[in-house]
């Protein structure tokens, strides 16, 4: 599900926000810091005010993949037998890495303003259900 600004939304579950808290009127460095908890129930209403896509880095496994492949599509047809079964295999090594790639390629966090006046700042578009 894709989120857009202006939706409303409903927390999917309870969640439970942990943490050090600083008073507002003080500097974080100049302050001791203070442990807090939060607990939100699930069902709580809101307006999505910000959408965030987070594109992950590529790891060196997956870059290569990307290259033997190309590679192959390329040229594969004019290589030799042996040499394109050997990139076929170097490729078939590394789909998994690929796979795993596409999975998690792209990460979509929300800020939501709650009707009860918490804001919920790079929390994951999961955590939440249209209304």
């Amino acid at each position: 599900m894709t989120l857009n600004v202006g939706q409303r939304v409903r927390l999917a579950a309870d969640l439970r926000l942990t943490g050090s808290v600083t008073p507002a009127e003080e500097l974080p460095e100049e302050s001791g810091a203070f442990a807090a908890s939060v607990a939100l129930a699930a069902g709580i209403e809101g307006t999505v005010e910000r959408v965030d896509e987070h594109h992950r880095q590529q790891s060196h496994e997956v870059r290569e993949y990307l290259r033997l492949k190309s590679l192959l599509d390329d040229f594969g047809h004019q290589m030799p037998p042996e040499s394109r079964k050997r990139l076929d295999e170097q490729v078939g090594a590394l789909e998994e890495e690929w796979a795993a790639y596409q999975r998690r390629m792209l990460r979509v966090t929300v800020r939501v303003r709650l009707d009860n006046g918490f804001v919920l700042d790079e929390a994951p578009e999961e955590a939440f259900v249209s209304v």
